[in-house]
């Protein structure tokens, strides 16, 4: 069979200097994975390549090292027999050619030397099992025994051997899988889907950093509801976001009903990605109606009720982030705070846009305003064409309104302009409630625009309500 060559995808000085390096090793050498699968996809491949030597990978990696001018450090991991380097900007890791076997509660291999067809049936899908050969007499030629390249053209996720078995041996796979699919808008093959399926519990074997490294790609998908609705699909999101599963379904009480709030935070996660590539901004809009399972609440007269939702979901956020080992850091925070905000710009959207509802909206929100609104704007999913204009203009006029306040009354993360020492000193008092009875009755004046933010009003407007408290200045 006549053998198709890509010396176009091999300019890089790097993949050169590795034809010559296995050469003088008397080792076979080939590009595999990722970076050919971009190759063919006309896609720019991120900044690092695998390279496969029938033999081994870490005396490779030494040796291109010492072709290259300024002998980079090379990084060896014995364990896993590999070994990597940087070259200009590129991560180039090298591994020797093995077969692998697998223990029932571990996705670490046991690893042997093997050939190359070894390591090309261990990959995960067709697609990155393809390999560009570096050999000088036949560089660039193709290696694909899976018809890869076929399941490119025709957009098909598949395993190279039985599906159970990929999946069982190393389940971060299966959502692999899932999330080439929402990435590539690639359709996962019939059989592949199913044992998916049948293997979801063995996704419990994987840590929680795993998982999120693959659900913040899918989130950062272009379609991020391709990849969600497939792990719905599958059953995988029962396992690891039951919080977004106690979401579907449509109940009725008395001819009344609620819309399914599951696929409707779908619809929100698409048009957010539609206006921003913050993942963590992705995540506020997954996870704002988490909080919406445990208040529903059916009220005779009033009907369908989610009250406090917001709050209550607010503070799932931090346990959610704990059970997946997330950062619980000021992203976390973020996060939380745009869960726990993410109703007031619409419950202002509603009604008359007050100035002093809209200082309390830049208090609480501070630098996070923009975000909020963006939000915000993502959660109208109305099929009203007119309901949708009439919000997303109202939306309109409070982004301008914060800008109007903003520029006034300087209110986003302001503190009071007269600090809890200066009150002691002024009335001289030890610490006491009254200090913090005057500081919020301040704060309280220039949000309701009492008083303007400044400090001779703020100061007149304390000496006045210290009178009520009995305080006299000394």
């Amino acid at each position: 069979m006549e053998q198709t060559i890509y010396k176009e995808a091999l300019t890089n000085k790097i993949f050169d200097i590795t034809s010559q390096a296995a050469a003088e090793l008397k080792v076979e050498s080939y590009v595999i994975g990722g970076f050919v699968r971009d190759f063919l996809l006309q896609r720019d491949f991120k900044k690092d390549i695998d390279i496969v030597a029938v033999g081994s990978g870490i005396e490779l990696a030494k040796k291109v090292s010492s072709l290259i001018k300024h002998k980079p450090k090379v990084q060896v991991f014995k364990t896993y027999g590999t070994a990597m380097l940087r070259y200009e900007d590129i991560d180039v890791e090298f591994v020797g050619a093995r077969k692998e076997s697998y223990n029932q509660d571990s996705r670490n291999p046991l690893v042997e030397t093997g050939t190359l067809e070894d390591d090309q049936n261990r990959r995960d899908f067709t697609i990155n099992a393809l390999a560009l050969s570096l050999d000088k007499d036949n560089f660039g030629a193709l290696v694909d025994p899976f018809n890869g390249v076929e399941d490119l053209n025709n957009k098909i996720i598949r395993t190279p051997l039985d599906p159970d078995i990929t999946y069982s041996d190393d389940p971060l796979r299966m959502m692999r899988a899932i999330r080439f699919a929402s990435q590539l808008n690639f359709t996962i093959e019939a059989e592949s889907l199913s044992a998916i399926t049948r293997n979801k519990e063995r996704i419990r074997i994987i840590t929680g950093e795993r998982i999120v490294d693959e659900l913040n790609k899918i989130l950062a998908s272009a379609v991020p509801s391709v990849g969600f609705k497939l792990l719905h699909q599958t059953g995988l999101l029962h396992i690891i976001l039951p919080e977004l599963i106690a979401l579907q379904g449509v109940e009725e009480v008395e001819g009344q009903t609620h819309k399914d709030n599951f696929f409707h935070t779908l619809e929100v996660v698409d048009n957010i990605a539609q206006n921003t590539d913050d993942v963590w901004l992705r995540w506020a809009a997954l996870l704002h109606d988490i909080g919406k399972a445990p208040t529903k609440k059916f009220v005779k007269k009033i009907g369908w009720t989610f009250h406090g939702h917001e709050f209550v979901g607010g503070k799932m956020v931090k346990k959610l982030f704990e059970r997946l080992h997330m950062p619980l850091n000021h992203k976390m925070k973020f996060v939380a705070k745009m869960v726990m905000l993410s109703s007031r710009p619409i419950v202002l959207a509603e009604d008359i846009v007050t100035d002093s509802a809209v200082r309390r909206l830049i208090f609480d929100a501070g630098e996070d305003i923009d975000s909020l609104m963006t939000l915000c704007e993502a959660d109208i999913t109305t099929k009203n064409p007119n309901k949708f204009k009439k919000y997303h203009n109202n939306f309109k006029i409070v982004r301008q309104k914060i800008v109007e306040v903003e520029e006034r009354d300087h209110v986003r993360n302001f503190q009071p302009p007269i600090t809890g020492e200066e009150i002691m000193a002024i009335f001289n008092i030890p610490p006491s409630k009254e200090i913090g009875i005057l500081k919020e009755a301040i704060k309280e004046a220039i949000l309701e625009g009492e008083i303007p933010n400044e400090y001779q009003a703020a100061h007149d407007f304390m000496m006045e309500q210290a009178g009520k408290l009995g305080l006299q200045a000394v």
